[in-house]
């Protein structure tokens, strides 16, 4: 096994590695977490918010930038190999725009949340949920693309077509909505995993037939 051979395997393994622990987590706060913190005691409340939650947020966060990093790597990989399509680009899409909201709205605002800077804790608390939302609005469709990328049937589609253009704009639309908009269905916990299947069916069905 020649060298660059050897770093494209092992870069696979940590994306998944890292992937497994972000997505995982990012299920645990939005299937499990924000359920117990609305009916757990006072005391227990608080517990959560001072030990827990900060412990969980640190590997999220870490998770969501190792899987970045090596998936930038194998960005370059597969560009590399020529083999880059429309499903590579809109999953990686996706997953950048997950990155960047962990980062830049679902941290900074869960620290006000949780008390560990000052600042408007409820209107924290809801700017951090609404982009947690669509992380997870956004989780099936992106898997399903990353993955459909070198297996699906569109393998070797060209880069650029009207169908991935379609599909961008409707994840830049979905994007917006969670910087300025409302959770809409996805404020229950069945409410956002369907809507994540629905857009899996949504954006899978452009690429496929456009």
């Amino acid at each position: 096994m020649e060298l660059m051979d050897l770093i494209n395997m092992l870069t696979r393994w940590g994306h998944l590695l890292f992937g497994m622990t972000w997505i995982g987590l990012l299920y645990y706060f939005n299937f499990i977490q924000g359920g117990y913190f609305k009916s757990a005691t006072p005391e227990g409340l608080a517990d959560g918010k001072a030990k827990l939650a900060p412990a969980a947020l640190w590997w999220f966060r870490w998770g969501a930038m190792f899987t970045f990093i090596t998936g930038v790597i194998l960005l370059h990989f597969v560009q590399k190999m020529n083999v880059m399509n429309d499903y590579i680009i809109v999953g990686a899409t996706m997953g950048t725009l997950m990155f960047l909201n962990v980062w830049l709205i679902i941290w900074p605002n869960q620290k006000i949340a949780l008390g560990m800077v000052d600042g408007d804790g409820p209107a924290a608390g809801a700017k951090a949920l609404l982009a947690s939302r669509t992380n997870t609005l956004f989780s099936a469709p992106m898997a399903f693309c990353m993955m459909a990328g070198p297996h699906f049937a569109g393998y070797g589609m060209g880069v650029g077509s009207i169908a991935m253009w379609t599909a961008l704009a409707i994840v830049a639309l979905l994007e917006i909505n969670a910087l300025v908009g409302k959770q809409g269905p996805m404020t229950t916990v069945r409410g956002v995993i369907s809507s994540s299947l629905v857009l899996t069916v949504v954006i899978v069905g452009i690429l496929t037939q456009m």
